[in-house]
C-alpha cells in the first residue's frame, strides 16, 4: 500500500484555539472541512495528544483562523512545533476573544469561524469535532495557505501528531542541503531563507551563527549535513 497517494488530497492550514478558563491555547491543523451550509457544520481533527484537544473537549468551543498564503515560516513553527504546555503561544501575537468568548487569531489570517461542539467522532488517535458555527468573519482578502504550498514551496516540515504525517525514508539529495535535526526542516542554499534575512544562493556556511531555524527555532548548530 502506498500512503504517498494521501498526498494527492487536497488540504489548507489553519490555526485552531481554544481555551480552558483563562488559558489559551492553539495549534496548526490541516484537517478542517465544512460538512454542511445550513446549518453552517465544519470538522477539525485534533491530535488526542495535543493540549488543543484538551480544551476543545472541555470547552466545547473552537476556532478557525484561515491563514494567508505569505504566513512566515516561524510563526507556522509557533503553533504548530511548540507545546502550550511549555511556551504561551498567544505572547506578541495579534487576537482576540470571540462571540464564542474563545480565543481567535487575526496575525496573518485572511478570515476566521467560531464554532460550538455539537459531536465528537473518536479515530483511535485522533478526535474529529463536529461544531455548528456561531460566528464567521472575512478580515481580508488574499490567497489562503494550502498544505501543498506549505510543503512545496515553503519547504515546511509535519508534525508528528498531524494526520498527514507519513514517515519517509531519507532521499539522497543532489545538493548538499541541511536538515534541522529537531522538526526535520531542511534548508537549500539555492533558496535560502528570505523570511530570515538569507538571500537565495547562500551556502549554509555563510549563514550568520544566531540564525534559527524558521519552523521550530533551533540554533544552527541543530543542522547536519544531508548526505
Amino acid at each position: 500500500m502506498n500512503l504517498k497517494a494521501l498526498y494527492k488530497l487536497s488540504y489548507g492550514l489553519y490555526v485552531v484555539c481554544s481555551g480552558k478558563g483563562t488559558t489559551l491555547n492553539g495549534q496548526i491543523a490541516n484537517t478542517v472541512f465544512q460538512i454542511t451550509s445550513e446549518p453552517p457544520v465544519v470538522a477539525v481533527s485534533i491530535n488526542k495528544s495535543n493540549l488543543t484537544h484538551e480544551f476543545i473537549k472541555e470547552s466545547k468551543l473552537l476556532t478557525v483562523s484561515a491563514i494567508a498564503q505569505g504566513t512566515p515560516l516561524s510563526f507556522i513553527g509557533r503553533f504548530g512545533f511548540k507545546s502550550g504546555r511549555d511556551t504561551d503561544k498567544f505572547q506578541g501575537i495579534d487576537y482576540i476573544i470571540g462571540e464564542s468568548q474563545a480565543p481567535i487569531v487575526i496575525e496573518n489570517a485572511l478570515a476566521y469561524l467560531e464554532a460550538r461542539i455539537i459531536q465528537e467522532v473518536d479515530v483511535e488517535t485522533h478526535t474529529i469535532f463536529i461544531g455548528r458555527l456561531v460566528g464567521a468573519e472575512v478580515l481580508k482578502e488574499g490567497e489562503p495557505m494550502t498544505y501543498a504550498y506549505y510543503r512545496q514551496v515553503k519547504r515546511g516540515t509535519t508534525p508528528k501528531t498531524a494526520p498527514s504525517y507519513i514517515a519517509e525514508k531519507k532521499e539522497v539529495l543532489r545538493m548538499a542541503k541541511y536538515r534541522c535535526t529537531v522538526c526535520g526542516y531542511v534548508y537549500d542554499p539555492e533558496l535560502g531563507d528570505p523570511d530570515g534575512g538569507v538571500e537565495p544562493g547562500t551556502p549554509f556556511e555563510k549563514i550568520p551563527d544566531d540564525w534559527v531555524c524558521p519552523v521550530c527555532g533551533a540554533a544552527k548548530s541543530d543542522f547536519e549535513k544531508e548526505e
